[in-house]
């Protein structure tokens, strides 16, 4: 349990959601309002599984890692989750903006079967106890619920997907796939780098305007006096979600930031190549 190790939580101030955390063999955080929708769901931290050295403990990537140790992880997080584990489907993330909508046919891709695709940022599903994941280190995890036609997706935003809008573009999916209502959605930004810790250069800055209009980046970016910028990945996905046509009443904002948190999440800005990755999950 992390009561023994005697990790303190930094949580970013003048943010208005707070994350629930869960201490245990395998700790994890959730999202209050989904959690009180009932729908299951979780994002990891470095702990409770059994990868060693620079991949300790929790580590959810499965290119750099015995098979039989990515399935030890996968089976431990889920049975944490009380999601099944016999049916999670896992993202192939190459910062596109690509949704892939998850059949049965795809239920154990990943830890347990291997996947006939890549290039997939974004999943979403229908389908009932099927987990579905999504790996991050930094960037951006979105999650969507469609209480409606009880559908969910989870993508994967770090600044190229924001850029593309891999919010919105989740949402189009879910309305061609099961008539989701944009308006309809609850969903949620979780745990990754804050914009106090994001800091890019002008030619990324430049995307964002390019993207966005001078007006809207500017309410998430910040010019600094070395030349770059800080970016607030937070709430450029948020304004990706508003412009959707989500309610900002039904937008859970994290106040966890990876960066400012290493003892408790991996970040690839501290620790580069050298890590693990943590998962987001998410299951009807």
């Amino acid at each position: 349990m992390l009561s023994n190790k005697k990790i303190t939580i930094i949580r970013k101030e003048n943010v208005r959601d707070h994350l629930s955390f869960h201490d245990g063999e395998v700790p994890y955080f959730s999202i209050p309002s989904f959690d009180a929708l009932g729908i299951r769901n979780g994002f990891s931290t470095k702990f409770g599984g059994v990868s060693t050295g620079v991949y300790a403990e929790m580590n959810l990537g499965l290119l750099k890692e015995p098979e039989e140790i990515g399935r030890e992880n996968y089976g431990r997080m889920l049975r944490a989750l009380r999601m099944n584990e016999k049916r999670p489907v896992l993202s192939w993330q190459t910062h596109t903006t690509n949704i892939r909508l998850v059949t049965e046919e795809d239920v154990g891709k990943g830890p347990f079967k291997a996947r006939d695709y890549r290039d997939v940022d974004g999943l979403i599903t229908d389908l009932p106890d099927t987990p579905i994941v999504t790996l991050f280190a930094d960037c951006v995890p979105l999650y969507f619920y469609d209480p409606v036609n009880h559908a969910i997706g989870l993508s994967h935003a770090g600044w190229r997907g924001t850029v593309g809008r891999i919010g919105e573009k989740t949402i189009l999916a879910m309305h061609e796939a099961f008539n989701t209502a944009a308006g309809d959605i609850f969903a949620a930004i979780g745990p990754s780098i804050c914009g106090d810790c994001y800091e890019i250069g002008p030619e990324v800055a430049d995307e964002f305007t390019e993207a966005f209009g001078n007006y809207t980046s500017g309410k998430f970016l910040k010019k600094k006096e070395n030349g770059k910028y800080l970016l607030d990945l937070w709430k450029a996905n948020e304004s990706v979600l508003l412009s959707a046509g989500v309610s900002k009443g039904r937008i859970f904002v994290t106040d966890i930031c990876t960066k400012c948190n290493p003892d408790l999440l991996y970040s690839h800005r501290v620790m580069g190549e050298k890590r693990g990755v943590m998962g987001a999950f998410l299951s009807l």
